[in-house]
């Protein structure tokens, strides 16, 4: 073969082995991509949706396994919210929200779910009235993953005390009055003599009937308003007890006993913060309170350890100087992260609000807050093995109110079986609903408040 022939064969051969090697790279190249960054079609995984009702405000939620992005805009005539998914296609468990809106929902019509383009689904919101919607996600924590929240809150709120009255909780005339009265008003029931500081809690001073009639001098009744705050609800479940149990299923049950049996007395009224299996922010919880004047706060909770031994009730307050104890330092952690599992929307917040509830708290609060926690802490005491026998005190965000007399009352611990038997009983709820109000009635007939005028 001549040399310029086998020179010519040996150039092509490599041009074609290199060609080849480039072929190669390439493909490999692009397998290595399609294996590190899959397709946003096949990433995008809608895990659950939920639903929660409620006359503050409805909450949609849906829970994936990435976080999605979204675009939305209200429809008028007749009122519509249309949001946008991308990088979604429909499912099954997406199809399944149309299912989950209820009649009874006060916002929501129905729901509309279609494929609007490839990888996008649109939902449709057929709303009952004008809304004001927040759409926000949320990143993974605790055993949820990505959440995608959708909040639709009515464009125009009712005033908090005009639905009270509405409900028949309020007393009209006797609001009309106290607005009037710029003097010290007292409760119409008597003052109890001072207990002696080293007698025991559970036993010390007498209760006098809170529904007594008003002085024969004619003095005007002062209407008392306290707020009662079940915690947690809705996506943040509190406390899960072994046989099955939920802090907030548990608390609100509690709750509206208390409620009943205060309102059996006619110059007592109640707010509660939630009156339905729903979230509600630890901020605005204390705003609700301040928002129809109340002269007490009393959140009630269920307590959890890793132990199954740990039990007995506890009452909590405010402090200003740091946690009693490291175990109420702990608490107050875990309890002040239920914005963070229930989801609040932070571009929403009001930071000078969320500043004032914060700083403000003084310490004449405190002060009135520890008076009560004691009474309350002894009267619980008679009912069930106390925690530890004396009030604690560390920084709960609910407790923040700084012209409310506030306390922090864990009813017991849920993660013991033979407590969470008692707290899902009947007769127990009972009891301890009784007792909290015993310790209220003592502590108002020792300090009765003052005339509120309305607030700013």
């Amino acid at each position: 073969m001549p040399r310029t022939s086998s020179l010519r064969t040996q150039s092509v051969v490599a041009k074609t082995s290199a060609k080849n090697r480039r072929t190669l790279l390439k493909a490999g190249g692009a397998l290595l991509i399609s294996v590190v960054m899959p397709s946003t079609a096949q990433a995008a995984k809608i895990m659950a949706v939920r639903v929660w009702p409620a006359e503050d405000y409805t909450r949609v939620t849906l829970e994936n396994d990435i976080e999605l992005k979204t675009s939305h805009f209200t429809v008028k005539d007749p009122e519509r919210l249309v949001v946008d998914i991308e990088g979604l296609e429909l499912n099954t468990t997406l199809k399944e929200l149309v299912a989950k809106i209820q009649a009874n929902d006060p916002y929501i019509k129905q729901v509309r779910v279609g494929q609007n383009r490839p990888n996008v689904v649109r939902l449709v919101f057929d709303l009952k009235e004008e809304v004001n919607p927040q759409v926000f996600t949320l990143q993974p924590i605790g055993n949820y993953k990505h959440r995608l929240v959708f909040d639709l809150y009515p464009a125009n709120p009712p005033d908090p005390i005009a639905a009270l009255i509405e409900k028949g909780e309020w007393n009209k005339e006797s609001d009309k009055n106290l607005a009037a009265n710029k003097t010290e008003l007292k409760p119409d029931f008597k003052l109890e003599p001072k207990l002696d500081p080293k007698s025991d809690l559970r036993t010390s001073g007498t209760t006098n009937d809170i529904d007594k009639s008003a002085s024969k001098s004619g003095a005007l009744v002062r209407m008392i308003t306290i707020a009662l705050d079940p915690g947690h609800g809705g996506e943040d479940p509190g406390a899960m007890g072994r046989g099955g149990s939920k802090e907030k299923d548990v608390v609100l049950a509690i709750a509206r006993r208390l409620k009943e049996k205060i309102e059996q007395h006619p110059n007592m009224r109640v707010m509660l913060t939630r009156d339905g299996d729903y979230f509600v922010p630890l901020n605005v919880r204390v705003q609700k309170a301040r928002n129809v004047q109340a002269d007490l706060f009393v959140s009630i909770h269920a307590d959890a350890f890793v132990e199954t031994s740990a039990r007995g009730s506890s009452v909590f307050v405010l402090s200003e100087k740091g946690a009693s104890s490291t175990a109420a330092r702990w608490l107050a952690n875990k309890e002040n992260a239920a914005d963070l599992i229930g989801g609040v929307n932070i571009g929403a917040h009001d930071k000078q609000l969320a500043s004032v509830l914060l700083d403000l708290s003084t310490t004449a609060q405190i002060n009135d807050s520890l008076k009560l926690g004691k009474v309350v802490l002894g009267e619980i005491g008679g009912i069930n093995r106390l925690h530890k026998g004396s009030v604690e005190q560390a920084g709960f965000a609910v407790l923040k109110a700084p012209d409310i007399p506030s306390i922090l009352i864990e009813t017991a611990f849920i993660s013991n079986p033979e407590e969470e038997a008692k707290l899902t009983d009947d007769n127990y709820q009972d009891k301890l609903a009784e007792a909290i109000v015993k310790g209220v009635k003592k502590y108002l007939a020792k300090n009765p408040p003052l005339a509120k005028n309305k607030l700013a």
